[in-house]
């Protein structure tokens, strides 16, 4: 089987490549390799590698920054999106497009469902929901989607990295407590992924939503529920025992009120993965434990 896969050297892709399984061929490309907004070299190269999957894990995901430089979210989260749909329908291929919990605008209380109504509260999740819509249309069951939320990986730029650099360089931080979620480590991510395309492999006659000519579209995260403080409070807790902090410095929980930033974002993030789970036959995992996992992989990569 051969995989095409976007967005190399980002946080996802970079999980994916680690974690490939042998009987399957990977072609991953970076933005620069491969510009998902040209819709010319998307076609070339797909027709070229003629991949049976693509995995879409390239995306704009500066969401601040996207509220003013709207033109180029769009063009990677929708018209990207809608490219890479276009080029897997000419060879027949499936596509597995990641997506994020920022459709959702978080006034819910209980965990989204995946049917559940869309409504972003920012330009970042307004385009990636452009984006998704684009691939429903075109591909239909063809096509995965995948919604996720906080992700973070040792390779890249995220929300562990930078509290454990400001945890040894700060005497104090306030941290947001009133918006809830759940941490994503994307190697878990990945995990299931790759158990959803070996199924692809294995039943590929099969139709395993009702609605056949939708895309099926599923929910990811690690399990349980906390709120930013208590991600950095965890964060710490688990440098400190691990070594990778010499002392622990006070975290104090602040409203987002108190920290505005350019973007909305939802207050309520908790998605529901019961059906990802049910169709990849992996179980989610608690967040705590992916995240020790990940520090203890964080501490080897320093140490070598």
């Amino acid at each position: 089987m051969k995989v095409l896969i976007t967005g190399k050297g980002g946080q996802l892709a970079w999980e994916l490549e680690n974690s490939v399984p042998k009987s399957i061929e990977i072609l991953s490309y970076s933005s620069q390799e491969l510009d998902i907004t040209n819709q010319q070299q998307v076609d070339d190269t797909i027709v070229q590698f003629q991949p049976d999957i693509v995995i879409n894990a390239a995306a704009y995901t500066a969401v601040d920054k996207a509220e003013t430089d709207t033109e180029t979210a769009y063009a990677v989260n929708d018209l990207g999106s809608e490219y890479l749909a276009l080029a897997c329908k000419k060879v027949s291929a499936k596509l597995i497009h990641v997506s994020t919990d920022f459709v959702f605008d978080g006034t819910k209380t209980t965990p989204y469902q995946t049917n559940d109504s869309v409504n972003p509260i920012n330009v970042y999740g307004a385009s990636k929901l452009a984006g998704d819509r684009k691939i429903n249309d075109i591909l239909g069951a063809q096509a995965t989607i995948i919604r996720t939320a906080w992700v973070y990986s040792v390779n890249g730029n995220n929300f562990v990295k930078t509290m454990l650099r400001l945890m040894a360089e700060k005497d104090q931080l306030g941290i947001v407590y009133d918006q809830v979620g759940t941490p994503t480590w994307a190697n878990g991510l990945a995990a299931m992924i790759w158990a959803l395309v070996t199924n692809s492999e294995n039943k590929s006659n099969k139709k395993t939503t009702a609605d056949s000519d939708q895309a099926l579209t599923l929910h990811w995260t690690d399990a349980g529920v906390c709120s930013w403080y208590d991600f950095a409070v965890a964060i710490q807790e688990l440098g400190i025992e691990k070594g990778l902090l010499e002392k622990a410095i006070p975290i104090k929980p602040i409203p987002a009120s108190d920290y505005p930033t350019p973007a909305s974002r939802p207050s309520f993030s908790v998605i529901d993965k019961s059906t990802a789970e049910q169709i990849s036959g992996v179980e989610t995992t608690h967040w705590r434990k992916q995240l020790s996992t990940m520090i203890d992989e964080l501490k080897h990569y320093k140490s070598h």
